[in-house]
């Protein structure tokens, strides 16, 4: 199970061809979903796939953490990063729950 990811221009050209689109046309809305995403989380905090996921942008406390080399305690300033989340019908399509 060590295939590598798809690139950019593979989903492109996969896309392009299950739905019959030029491949510029599938550029441009990539792009522009992508533009899209980073406004809308940026505006509201959250960003929204139906079907596929959640982007949302999470608050992190500040905590304290070790220096791995010296063993050192240092605080790690709070600050914003984004987390995706999957939906649960595409999660639930790649991985089956257990019975």
């Amino acid at each position: 199970m060590a295939t590598k990811a798809m690139t950019k221009s593979q989903i492109i050209k996969a896309l392009s061809e299950e739905l019959d689109l030029p491949k510029k046309a599938v550029v441009t809305f990539i792009d522009a979903l992508v533009d899209l995403a980073v406004k809308e989380t940026k505006r509201t905090g959250v960003f929204t796939v139906p079907g596929f996921g959640k982007l949302r942008k999470a608050h992190r406390k500040a905590r304290m953490g070790r220096n791995p080399q010296t063993g050192e305690e240092i605080k790690i300033p709070a600050k914003t990063v984004a987390k995706f989340r999957l939906s649960k019908t595409l999660k639930d399509a790649i991985v089956p729950p257990k019975k």
